[in-house]
């Protein structure tokens, strides 16, 4: 299932080095969410098998600055 987000939010993700590929895989290619503060902050998982320049280590957390990755928690529950 190909999921979908604004052409504003994709022209934003220029450090993408995944090709969206976020976008494309159903079973979870993406970092799990541990939780989302607001204002666009996500603390996530890391998935080791994943490369990724948007998540960034924060003490013994990881945030993810990608703006795919926050509309598809926000809106796809994903």
């Amino acid at each position: 299932m190909v999921v979908t987000v604004p052409e504003s939010i994709l022209a934003r993700t220029t450090k993408c080095h995944r090709d969206f590929a976020c976008l494309e895989e159903e079973d979870g290619r993406t970092c799990p969410v541990e939780r989302y503060l607001g204002d666009g902050l996500l603390f996530v998982e890391p998935a080791d098998d994943i490369y990724c320049s948007y998540r960034t280590s924060f003490g013994h957390s990881y945030i993810c600055g990608c703006p795919v990755r926050r509309e598809l928690y926000l809106s796809h529950q994903r």
